[in-house]
């Protein structure tokens, strides 16, 4: 029994650091290649950790030769262009200028119902107010609203806008983080005087604050647990 759970936490390890390797993207922005890499290493990973009499080296070794693999082709296809449309594939072009290009669903196997189905979850329902909807590579649907049918932003009335950044979380769940205090140009005291204005006396009784590129903290105290008698 305790080999069998060696085995598993070896074979578990080993594919967290394949998929740490692979990059940071979620299943549905994976390229096609990227997704066969990933089903093959969780199957080859499942049979040596079932099965005691299969060496751990028959899962190891073809694990690394896919990550070897994977990251091979992720490297060609960043350096050249011609290569990247061979393994990634195009872009095509579903709806230009409020008309559906029928040649391009059927080539893509992509029906109507999950077209209309994509622009829904897009808030996009009319197909009239479609300027573009592109299928990308990763089968993800990119729309593109008429002008006239966008959201306005305050460009459109030549508004010029503040800089805002991200904001720095300052205490998470009682715990002060020094660093981002210092990066925001705040002190120690100054924290606890705002903080002292919110009814909250110490850090521990702090879930969460933050501090936005105004300068304005958000604090809120942990949500005091009932004592069971």
């Amino acid at each position: 029994m305790i080999i069998v759970v060696i085995r598993t936490l070896i074979l578990y390890t080993l594919v967290i650091v394949a998929l740490r390797m692979m990059g940071k993207r979620e299943i549905g922005q994976l390229q096609p290649f990227e997704l066969v890499v990933i089903i093959m290493i969780s199957e080859l990973a499942a049979i040596p950790s079932e099965n005691v009499g299969i060496p751990l080296l028959s899962g190891i070794i073809p694990i690394l030769v896919l990550l070897l693999t994977n990251l091979t082709l992720a490297w060609i296809s960043l350096k050249s262009e011609t290569a990247r449309t061979i393994i990634c594939g195009t872009p095509s072009i579903l709806i230009e200028r409020g008309k559906i290009l029928e040649e391009e669903l059927r080539k893509n196997r992509y029906n109507l119902t999950d077209l209309l189905e994509e622009l829904r979850i897009k808030n996009v329902p009319n197909i009239s107010d479609v300027e573009f909807a592109v299928l990308e590579t990763n089968g993800q649907l990119s729309v593109f609203p008429k002008s006239q049918k966008r959201p306005t932003i305050p460009e459109d009335f030549h508004i010029t806008t503040k800089y805002e950044g991200l904001p720095l979380t300052i205490i998470m769940d009682g715990k002060l983080n020094n660093k981002n205090l210092q990066e925001s140009d705040k002190n120690l005291p100054w924290l606890k005087n705002e903080l002292e204005k919110l009814g909250i006396h110490q850090f521990e009784d702090v879930f969460l604050a933050s501090l936005d590129s105004s300068g304005t903290l958000f604090a809120q105290a942990k949500q005091q647990r009932k004592k069971v008698r």
